[in-house]
């Protein structure tokens, strides 16, 4: 079994912002069908701030433990704040994650930036494109597709 932070194991027993908000603003849904974790994250924003978060993620402890640190890190923050929120901030802010589970922080940055960009959709605002597209892998030593 891969060793997880306290932080890590914190986060998958206790996760936060679990559920789904019925009249959501954005909702961004992403999946890795090689390991099987699907997460979907869904947004309230009000005046550019995002006022809630939840999120259901089916996957493993990384993948749940990613999902509830990237919503606690964007809560209450501008969309641009949100924007910037990178998987290795994921990782970092969980004390790190074994590097096989690495690509799940990224499915986390990556379901972050869908639910902005449903939103963003949604009410006919224009954004640049490469704004939300996905960094690709830091310090990931997997292929991620």
């Amino acid at each position: 079994m891969a060793l997880y932070s306290e932080k890590v194991m914190d986060h998958f027993t206790n996760p936060r912002n679990v559920g789904k908000i019925e009249d959501a603003d954005g909702i961004g849904e992403v999946g890795n069908a090689q390991c099987g974790d699907i997460m979907k994250i869904y947004i309230k924003v009000k005046d550019d701030i995002i006022t809630d978060v939840k999120f259901n993620t089916f996957g493993c402890a990384s993948a749940i433990a990613s999902s509830s640190m990237a919503t606690e890190m964007i809560k209450g923050q501008p969309i641009s704040k949100a924007l910037e929120l990178s998987n290795k901030a994921v990782v970092e802010a969980l004390d790190g994650l074994p590097p096989v589970k690495v690509h799940c922080s990224v499915l986390a940055e990556e379901a972050v930036k869908a639910a902005v960009k449903d939103y963003y959709d949604k009410n006919g605002i224009f954004y640049e494109p490469e704004l939300l597209a996905p960094k690709g892998c830091v310090d990931c030593h997997v292929e991620h597709h």
